[in-house]
């Protein structure tokens, strides 16, 4: 595909009309594979180029983001050499370039983001951005508030510190009263290997249910499990938000 002018490519794109484009690239805005392009004229090819405005890409057909209500038993993973299935068997599509951006274990289930943007991914799970990730927990029986300070203090297991950055009781519409307060919404930020089921070893519960419903700003909403959908733009945009100026953005 030959190359458009840019301000062309963000009309196209929708991301504002040619006049506002234009401003966009002489506010220094406007990146094309890593290099602001500030003059009024700059050509790319909408196809093969990295086009960012504000470090956000806007070739969203280059890319992809797909939101996943994964279900237990399903592998956080693009492939299986045991032929298992995996979240991107769940989206019917031969896709090898999605991949899963964190993971959940085989019995868990709830929210999982399926993208081919390396980027976002690298934002996403770095642990020096520690990105918030929330779950809803069924345990077998309630946690009083000391003990759910205590996950928040930090407690060790195998010498190694686990530490809830939120832990709050939380209840399901269909539960009765009796049963409240075995329902949990906990956030993380380092999201350590099976850390909330190793937490909840230590303080000798049994996880019922442990469900994913957040990812940083991005909520599992109402997706039913199993089902999938594409993210908006909007909700592209508010995945990037928090990292405006990290100098990882490209």
């Amino acid at each position: 595909m030959s190359t458009e002018r840019l301000q062309k490519i963000l009309s196209n794109a929708g991301i504002a009309s040619r006049r506002d484009a234009e401003k966009m690239i002489v506010g220094n805005r406007v990146a094309v594979n890593g290099k602001i392009e500030n003059i009024l004229g700059s050509r790319a090819n909408p196809v093969d180029d990295l086009i960012t405005v504000d470090n956000i890409p806007i070739s969203f057909q280059k890319y992809r983001y797909v939101a996943l209500n994964k279900p237990p038993g399903v592998l956080t993973s693009a492939r299986d050499d045991r032929g298992r299935k995996t979240v991107l068997d769940l989206l019917g599509k031969n896709d090898i370039t999605m991949h899963p951006v964190g993971r959940l274990d085989l019995e868990s289930e709830g929210l999982i983001l399926l993208t081919n943007d390396g980027q976002l991914t690298n934002l996403l799970t770095h642990p020096k951005h520690r990105v918030e990730k929330e779950y809803l927990v069924e345990i077998d029986r309630p946690l009083g508030k000391v003990q759910r300070l205590r996950l928040m203090r930090g407690i060790y297991e195998k010498g190694e510190l686990l530490k809830a950055t939120a832990v709050e009781r939380a209840r399901e519409s269909n539960t009765s009263d009796s049963e409240e307060d075995r329902w949990l919404l906990i956030t993380l930020q380092e999201g350590k290997n099976r850390e909330i089921r190793r937490m909840m070893g230590v303080m000798k519960r049994r996880i019922q249910t442990l469900r994913r419903v957040r990812i940083g700003l991005l909520n599992l909403g109402t997706l039913k499990i199993g089902e999938f959908r594409n993210l908006s733009s909007d909700e592209i945009a508010t995945l990037y938000a928090p990292f405006k100026g990290t100098e990882n953005m490209q």
